[in-house]
């Protein structure tokens, strides 16, 4: 039987490096000293893009480390079970896999535990690598993100060594992620010149905002004018897309009663990525970007409880 999701052991088209991390998810509202138990889940956005590429049929891959201990182990064959090439992912014998605890409440906040993970051990090296030299060799799409240059120097050099390995038929897609906890401790500067350089750039006006200072998509076209694609997308769920030559159009999302975000931004990438492997026009890209938002709403899986003593 075919799993579905499964991408049918063709080679992956896409591939999504990037950090992931196990999430505790409260079972109830308030902080989490009052929480008894948590539901244990596995995401980032990069895998999150994978996974919802290969419920399209878009076979793809995942590229990071994870610990040699149960969340590593749990954390690879979570995404392999939603049909992800994981064959290049590393472990790392030496470091843990972040970790995620969300709080709600009025005064909720995320608490995140990524400082010297796995991941954050990611650098050039991985170019020699024969596990993703094999699969670079047969992708049509490396897609990347923000996310990855804050983790550490290392992963800032991976980054940028990524763009040395462009080729005519290869297509680098970053997605800016802004993440400001990130880059608290490191210059943000360093993020115009990476986004400068990829085919295709996408972002929300409000992120572009907070780390570059304007949201409008004609400014940030005239900051960023190397992308063939600059893809904003804004709060009241319409998305605009600008190419090099000034075509730009605009799309609006369905209505979608939202109950949970999280996954919206990734369903929306991987949709477009679907669409412009698949040669659909640029409307035609914006509503599978949109539908595949929706999509990730009512297709996420279960997440296991874990309760919490002491």
């Amino acid at each position: 039987m075919t799993r579905v999701g499964a991408t049918t052991g063709r080679p992956p088209e896409v591939l999504c490096l990037g950090e992931s991390m196990a999430a505790l998810l409260p079972g109830t509202p308030g902080p989490v000293k009052t929480v008894d138990t948590f539901h244990l889940a596995f995401g980032g956005a990069e895998s999150d893009v994978a996974c919802a590429l290969a419920g399209l049929g878009v076979p793809s891959a995942w590229i990071s480390r994870v610990s040699d201990d149960g969340l590593g182990r749990r954390l690879r064959s979570e995404i392999a079970s939603r049909g992800v090439d994981v064959s290049a992912v590393a472990t790392d014998r030496l470091r843990h896999t972040g970790l995620y605890v969300k709080e709600t409440g009025a005064t909720g906040r995320p608490h995140s535990y990524r400082s010297g993970s796995a991941a954050s051990a990611l650098g050039p090296e991985l170019l020699d690598d024969p596990a993703f030299r094999r699969l670079l060799r047969g992708a049509r799409v490396l897609h990347l993100s923000g996310i990855t240059p804050g983790l550490s120097d290392s992963c800032l050099a991976l980054v940028r060594a990524l763009f040395t390995v462009r080729r005519p038929d290869l297509l680098i897609s970053f997605d800016l992620n802004w993440r400001p906890a990130l880059w608290s401790h490191r210059d943000p500067a360093v993020l115009p010149e990476l986004l400068d350089r990829a085919d295709l750039l996408l972002l929300g006006a409000d992120e572009a905002a907070a780390a570059f200072g304007t949201g409008d998509p004609a400014e940030l076209r005239r900051l960023l004018p190397s992308p063939g694609t600059i893809v904003v997308k804004h709060a009241d769920h319409h998305v605009t897309a600008l190419d090099r030559d000034g075509t730009a159009v605009t799309e609006q999302a369905p209505h979608v009663e939202t109950v949970e975000p999280a996954g919206l931004g990734e369903g929306f990438v991987a949709g477009y990525l679907a669409a412009t492997l698949r040669g659909l026009d640029r409307r035609a890209r914006l509503r599978l970007g949109h539908l595949a938002a929706a999509r990730e709403m009512v297709g996420r899986p279960a997440a296991a409880p874990v309760r919490m003593s002491g």
